[in-house]
Formats: structure tokens, C-alpha cells, sequence
């Protein structure tokens, strides 16, 4: 994808591209052989609250998910000035089915004061797992505060449930 088309592809969810990111950015450190998902409290692991973890077809998903990650975004210092940070991308187009990972990198973006993730539809925030679960557009994303602190990653569960979880070792 294009600049252009990137840029116009990620506006619908509220964010600003301000630049493509050659190579990869600094990820907050976690002990070998661990994920986010596998990271536990003492690695510097915090969980959505009850109240934002929802289910795929849940009539308030968007609510839940949109509130929660944002909450934890301010409280663990995802955003750098102008509200900006680094999301994981999928560059590849539409007719491009991305499997090996090969269009796979990261953006820096701004948060624009109008944002949705939930309700905007971007394919490139699009959840594979979720299509198993439900016709529901559900995202799954990653996000990485420009100094490399912070990681957030908004994930579906096996289970079906949506919730995100904030790395700060």
C-alpha cells in the first residue's frame, strides 16, 4: 500500500498517518520465550477492568473495548505529544492475502479527537480470529508508545471476548 491509501485507509478509525516506519520500533522488554499475551504481572502486564472485556457479539462491545483502551492508553503512557504512537499494520492490499507476514510493519499515527476502532470497519484492524467467531467486525490491533515504554495490544481470546492489555515493565 501506498502512503496515500494507508493514510486513507486508517482515517475511518480516527487516526492521523503521520509516517510510515522503515524497519521496526523499540518494543518494551519482556524475559525470552514470553508475548504479550503470556506476560504475567511481574513482567509489567496490566488487563482491561471486568467492565471492559467483552464478547464478540455483545451489544456494547464497541462501548467496552473503545472506553477501556483508551482508558488504559492515558493511564500507561501510550501517547506522546499530539496524542501520537506507533501501530502494527498489515500494508499488504486487498487482493494481497498476507500470510507470511511480509507487509507487516509499523505507522506512526495521531489519535484525531473523533476516533472508533470498534464501529470503523478498517480491514487493517480487522481481527482473524474474530471472522471464526462472528460476521461482527471486531479489531485486534497493537500499539507502542513512541519511546518504547509501552505496548498495548487489543486481542480476541479463544474464548470470544475482546479486552486489551497494556505492557510497562
Amino acid at each position: 500500500m501506498t502512503h496515500t491509501e494507508t493514510a486513507a485507509g486508517l482515517e475511518p478509525a480516527g487516526l492521523l498517518l503521520v509516517e510510515r516506519i522503515v524497519g521496526d520500533v523499540r518494543l518494551p522488554p519482556l524475559p525470552p520465550g514470553h508475548s504479550p499475551a503470556s506476560a504475567r504481572p511481574e513482567h509489567g502486564r496490566f488487563d482491561s477492568r471486568p467492565d471492559e472485556v467483552a464478547d464478540v457479539d455483545e451489544p456494547r462491545m464497541a462501548e467496552k473495548v473503545n472506553a477501556g483502551w483508551y482508558r488504559m492508553a492515558v493511564e500507561y503512557g501510550l501517547f506522546g505529544e499530539e496524542r501520537e504512537f506507533f501501530l502494527a499494520v498489515d500494508f499488504s492490499t486487498p487482493e494481497e492475502e498476507d500470510l507470511t507476514g511480509e507487509h507487516r510493519g509499523w505507522a506512526r499515527v495521531r489519535l484525531l479527537d473523533e476516533w472508533d476502532f470498534v464501529r470503523s470497519g478498517v480491514p487493517m484492524l480487522r481481527s482473524a480470529l474474530a471472522g471464526l467467531l462472528t460476521d461482527r467486525f471486531v479489531p485486534e490491533f497493537t500499539a507502542v508508545s513512541l519511546d518504547g515504554r509501552v505496548l498495548l495490544n487489543t486481542t480476541v481470546w479463544g474464548s470470544g471476548k475482546v479486552s486489551t492489555i497494556a505492557l510497562r515493565p
